[in-house]
């Protein structure tokens, strides 16, 4: 399937140069998401500002809480273009192991490989936003024990971002970065139980 809007390919006028070197670790090439967003130049300097805190250590949540809550909405959203991008870039530092992933991807928090109730509650907070926009009041209670104001307003906010980078990626039909793993190589096995 061909993609819609071809990312911008090198080499880059200017300021749409310096934009994507912000958008990225030094010396790493810019994502196919980010050339993407850089035919709109002021969407793409908003976006940097808005992924640049939900990326960074000035999130409450920490890194497994929220590679848990990315990987999950992109998987639900069936965003393989950013769950790739995440699993090959934050996996290993999550220390999110091959059934997790496989789980995030296919299956459910009742699967056992989520051993913390922490784990479980946030695949069910990203769950809950994708399927109803909504977390019930039982849902609640059990986020509010283990997670902070903060932290609440902070997931939030990171399954709705990721849900509209998903839907960019998906509409624009982004093909996966080289190298970057897909939903088939975390396929569950048949003597796995409770996946979807």
């Amino acid at each position: 399937m061909a993609t819609r809007i071809p990312p911008l390919s090198a080499p880059y006028p200017g300021e749409t140069a310096a934009i994507l070197r912000r958008m990225m670790p030094d010396g790493e090439e810019p994502i196919a998401l980010f050339r993407t967003f850089a035919h709109n130049l002021p969407l793409a300097e908003a976006l940097h500002g808005w992924g640049s805190y939900q990326l960074s250590r000035r999130l409450s949540l920490g890194l497994r809480d929220r590679e848990i809550l990315i990987d999950r909405t992109c998987a639900r959203c069936g965003c393989e273009y950013e769950w790739g991008v995440h699993i090959a870039h934050f996996a290993d530092r999550a220390a999110l192991t091959a059934d997790q992933i496989t789980s995030l991807t296919h299956g459910t928090s009742a699967d056992p490989c989520w051993t913390g109730e922490r784990d479980r509650l946030l695949i069910d907070t990203a769950d809950a936003l994708h399927d109803s926009h909504d977390i019930n009041d039982t849902l609640w209670a059990g986020i509010s024990t283990h997670f902070g104001t903060e932290q609440i307003l902070d997931l939030l906010m990171l399954c709705g971002w990721y849900h509209a980078v998903s839907f960019t990626a998906r509409a624009t039909r982004l093909q996966p970065e080289p190298g970057a793993p897909l939903f088939a190589d975390f396929r569950p096995s048949s003597t796995r139980g409770g996946r979807r």
